[in-house]
C-alpha cells in the first residue's frame, strides 16, 4: 500500500472542482461571477460527502473572491444527484466517473455532459485477514458493489494479479459473466451491496475481502494503508467528473469554477488532505 501511495502521489497532476447554481436564479451577461458591484451569483453543487464536498468547501473562499457563492448539497447515494440535476434542484453534480455517467445517460435518457475531470479515486480491495490477493484462499468471498459500472473497474484488478481471466479486451467494461477463467473459484457474485454499505460490511468482518470505492472508504474511516491489499493501477484510473445539463456546458460561472478548482491551492489541498488516496486531475 505504501508503494501504491507513493506512486499515486507522484502521479498527481492538478485538480478541478465544480459547483453549480440554483436553476431558478438569473445570471448576468458579464463574466463569471461579475455582476453589478457587490452582487454575487449562487451556484449549488450536489456531491458525495468525502472527498467531493470537502474539496468544494475548500474552494468556497476562492470562488467568493470571484463573486460566486458556492452552496454544497451532500448526497449519500449515487442515484439522487443525477435526479436532482435533471429536475433543476442543483445545477452541477460532482461524484461520478465516465463509466457510471454513460450508464446513467443510457438508462435514464439524461441530457448531461461532463465539463471536466476533478480527481481520481482508485478502487481498492481491503482485507483484515489477508495481506495480498495471492493469499486469498480457494472459494474466497469477495464483497463488491452492486453497480455494474464498478465491476468494470474491480475485475481488472484481479485479472492483472493473475487470479482470473476476462473475455473482454482491456479497457472495456467487464462483468462477472465475462470471467473466462477463475482457478481459485473466487466468489464475486455471491454478495453485492450498495456502494455506501461496503465500508460497514468491511468493518463488520464480512467476506474474505471487500472492494470499496475510495470515497466510501474515507467516509467510513477505513484505514486505507493498513488494510488495502490491491488497487486500480494508475493507467486505468477513472476521473470523477463535473457534470451539468447540456444547456449549461458553456455557462460562464461553471467555467470560472473549473478554473478555480484546477488552481494550485486546491491541488495542494487534495494532496495534503488525502495523502495520495485521492489524485488531483486537470484533464477530462
Amino acid at each position: 500500500m505504501k508503494k501504491f501511495l507513493s506512486v499515486v502521489a507522484a502521479a498527481a497532476l492538478s485538480v478541478s472542482l465544480v459547483a453549480c447554481g440554483g436553476a431558478e436564479e438569473e445570471t448576468t451577461d458579464n463574466e463569471a461571477g461579475e455582476g453589478a458591484e457587490g452582487e454575487t451569483t449562487t451556484l449549488t453543487v450536489g456531491a458525495s460527502a468525502v472527498p467531493h464536498a470537502e474539496i468544494l468547501e475548500a474552494a468556497q473562499e476562492l470562488l467568493a473572491e470571484e463573486g460566486i457563492d458556492l452552496q454544497v448539497q451532500v448526497f449519500q447515494d449515487y442515484i439522487l444527484p443525477n435526479q436532482a440535476l435533471r429536475d433543476g434542484d442543483i445545477d452541477v453534480n460532482y461524484f461520478q466517473t465516465p463509466g457510471y455517467l454513460a450508464m446513467q445517460i443510457d438508462e435514464n435518457d439524461y441530457d448531461f455532459v461532463s465539463v471536466g475531470a476533478v480527481h481520481a479515486e482508485p478502487i481498492g480491495v481491503y482485507s483484515k485477514e489477508y495481506s495480498s490477493l495471492d493469499e486469498l484462499p480457494e472459494g474466497a468471498s469477495i464483497i463488491m458493489s452492486d453497480s455494474i459500472s464498478d465491476h468494470g473497474r474491480i475485475l481488472p484488478i484481479f485479472e492483472r494479479a493473475g487470479l482470473i481471466e476476462l473475455d473482454v479486451e482491456e479497457g472495456q467494461l467487464a462483468t462477472i459473466d465475462d470471467i473466462s477463467s477463475n482457478p481459485k473459484n473466487l466468489q464475486f457474485g455471491s454478495t453485492q451491496v450498495e456502494a455506501r454499505m461496503l465500508a460497514p460490511s468491511f468493518e463488520s468482518g464480512e467476506g474474505d475481502a471487500v472492494v470499496i470505492n475510495t470515497n466510501y472508504a474515507l467516509e467510513g474511516g477505513v484505514d486505507i494503508e493498513q488494510y488495502g491489499i490491491a488497487f486500480e493501477e494508475e493507467d486505468v484510473l477513472q476521473p470523477n467528473l463535473i457534470v451539468v445539463r447540456a444547456e449549461d456546458e458553456e455557462r460562464s460561472e461553471v467555467q470560472k469554477l473549473l478554473e478555480v478548482l484546477q488552481s494550485e491551492e486546491i491541488q495542494n489541498f487534495i494532496n495534503e488532505e488525502y495523502n495520495g488516496a485521492v489524485i488531483p486531475l486537470t484533464e477530462e
